[in-house]
Parts: C-alpha cells; structure tokens; sequence
C-alpha cells in the first residue's frame, strides 16, 4: 500500500491521495511526476537564478499548478509555489524539510501548504505554497529581518537572539502577541535541531492591515543533515550557541529579555511536552529512510531531555 506524500496518508495504489491532492486543488485528480531528475532541478534552478523572484543558497525552482494539465510547471515569475529538488550535498533534505514543517503545524506554529513531489527519476521534490500571494499577480508585503537591520546575506549570522526582539518591539502591531509566537519558534527550532534560523529565516509580513510573524519557512533538522553539525542556534543566545539549557531559554530569553509571563511561559512549556508524543509518531510516519528517521527521534529525545530535566 502507498502512503501520500502530502498527507502521510494510506492512498492503495495511488501515488497520492484524494485528500492530499484536493489540499492543492479541489478540481484535481492525479499529480503527474515532475518532469525533471534530481540534478537536472539543481541545473534549471542554477540557469534560472538570475531571472527568478526568489533566492537563497538552497537550489529553488518557482512553480506553477496547472489544474488542466495536472502538474507542476516551471515559470520566472508570478510562481505561487516554491520547488525544492534534492540536495547534492545533504541527504534526504526534501523529506527532512517537509517532516519539520508538518511538525512546525503541531507544535501550534502558522506554516504554509507543504508536500513532496514525485520527480522523473522516482525522488522526491519538496514543495511549499507562497504565503507572500493571495492571488496571481498580487502579494502582500513581506521583509525579512536581514532586511529589517540593514544585514545581508553576508551578515545573516551577525546578530543575536536577544536582538531579534527590539525588531518586533518596533515594527509589529501587537509586538507582546509576536514575542510569544517568536519564543515558541525558537522552542521548536531548538528541540528539532534547527541549528541554521540566522536573519534571513524569519520574516514579518503585513496583511488585514496588520504587521506580524509571516508563516514559517526554511524549518528543517540541519542537525541531523550535516555530518559535523557543531552548533544548536544559528545566532548566539546569552553569548552561546552551543549548549543551550533550559534556564537559558524560559527564565533568561522567554522571562526576562521577551518579558513574558510565567503563566505564558508555563503554557509554552505545556505544549511542547503535550506535543512529545505526536511529533515523534509523525517521523516514523514521514518518508525518511529509517536511518535518518532513527537520528530524529535520538535527537528530539536528547533535546527534550535537556529542557525537562534541568540537565547541562
């Protein structure tokens, strides 16, 4: 029996599932095999680079529905999804993105659409629908928080994470609301082994005349990704980006420098243990080899240990 790679889903014989395939469109009924190996993804990707609206060190391919034809297509622009093809240089990085991000969902944190996508040569494309568009031609405004301290792409990593909160404090509309959905993404990229959120992975977007966290994006275990993963944070916390304990994180980051309450930051704690369960089930549910699928769960174990056992 197959299982869907939108929704982890039994499907028979299907290649996806009706539920699956109706997240995309109500109006579709197969998803045709992306017409495209692997490599050959990385060299559109890499030919297109300069005429794309999107960018980043990640090979992107922007990606249009067509419900007519029941595929996936590569446009310039105006795409309303983004294609993530295997990485040449990190293993099982599709299926690795689209787990963390299902599991971004359960964890109570706003993400877009995301599945994987049959390729020509049977390996899976990570795909993630463009929260920036409410329709073909118009967007809302997103800036990232590179853009928002006047940093690059060059000086993503050269902030704090004490510094990301004067950027909500100053552009937000209800910055007490961002600070709390901010602390719970650091909870969730720390327990996942997300060692990479530098400036350019969190963004604020404006929409129902509101500014606030955009939808989450770039969620994924770069821990167990790379062979020689050293850190745990991308930007130092309390001068560290190793070692991270528990009081570093509630009483240091969430109580004093984010100003939360202790009744919020007994809700945060809450959750994330209520969530222990249902996130380890969803990686023996995803499509990593069980190797890696193994590797997630030592390591969601030995996070969870940390902050739950006043251990480091």
């Amino acid at each position: 029996m197959n299982k869907c790679p939108i929704t982890y889903e039994p499907c028979d014989d299907a290649r996806y599932s009706s539920r699956g395939l109706n997240l995309l469109s109500s109006r579709l009924t197969t998803l045709i095999d992306f017409p495209f190996t692997a490599l050959e993804q990385r060299r559109e990707a890499a030919d297109r680079a300069g005429r794309m609206s999107i960018q980043g060190v990640q090979p992107k391919l922007s990606v249009s529905l067509s419900v007519k034809d029941q595929c996936f297509t590569i446009v310039d622009q105006g795409g309303t999804f983004i294609l993530k093809p295997q990485s040449g240089l990190f293993p099982e990085v599709s299926e690795n993105e689209d787990l963390t991000m299902k599991m971004a969902k359960i964890f109570g944190i706003e993400v877009p659409l995301t599945g994987l996508l049959y390729s020509k040569d049977g390996s899976f494309s990570y795909f993630i629908k463009r929260f920036d568009r409410y329709s073909r031609n118009k967007k809302y405004h997103v800036e990232d928080f590179a853009q928002l301290t006047e940093n690059n792409r060059d000086t993503k990593y050269n902030w704090s994470m004490e510094k990301l909160i004067p950027v909500l404090e100053q552009n937000c509309t209800f910055p007490q609301l961002e600070k709390s959905k901010l602390f719970r993404r650091v909870l969730f990229c720390f327990i996942t082994g997300n060692e990479d959120m530098h400036l350019k992975n969190f963004s604020l977007i404006m929409r129902n005349d509101l500014i606030e966290l955009s939808p989450a994006y770039d969620l994924l275990n770069s821990t167990i990704a790379m062979k020689n993963a050293e850190e745990e944070m991308a930007l130092p916390l309390g001068g560290k980006k190793k070692k991270i304990s528990r009081k570093l994180l509630f009483d240091y980051y969430g109580k004093e420098r984010m100003g939360l309450t202790q009744q919020s930051i007994k809700v945060e704690m809450e959750n994330l243990w209520d969530k222990r369960e249902e996130l380890m089930s969803l990686v023996l549910q995803s499509f990593l080899s069980e190797d890696m699928k193994q590797k997630y769960i030592d390591l969601l174990e030995v996070r969870y240990d940390r902050l739950f056992s006043g251990d480091i």
